[in-house]
């Protein structure tokens, strides 16, 4: 069983957004899947200014509101 842990390389600007492409890296969701998401208002919270930018920590906040504990949870919604 292989043990190492593949690494994915994000390129971040320094104010901590993060370009769609890299944001899709982040998340594992694919570009489209983030397009898609935006068009339902589902997905992480992202700005607009000429181009679809993501901060680092809507991210990682996103992805943490989605923890449950057990499938119910999934199933009730909460």
């Amino acid at each position: 069983m292989d043990d190492q842990v593949k690494v994915k390389e994000v390129t971040m600007f320094p104010d901590g957004r993060l370009d769609v492409k890299n944001a899709a890296s982040n998340t594992g969701f694919s570009e489209k899947t983030l397009a898609m998401m935006r068009c339902e208002g589902s997905g992480p919270k992202y700005i607009k200014r000429g181009r679809v930018f993501y901060f680092r920590e809507d991210l990682d906040a996103w992805i943490q509101s989605g923890r449950v504990s057990s499938t119910a949870q999934v199933a009730k919604g909460v």
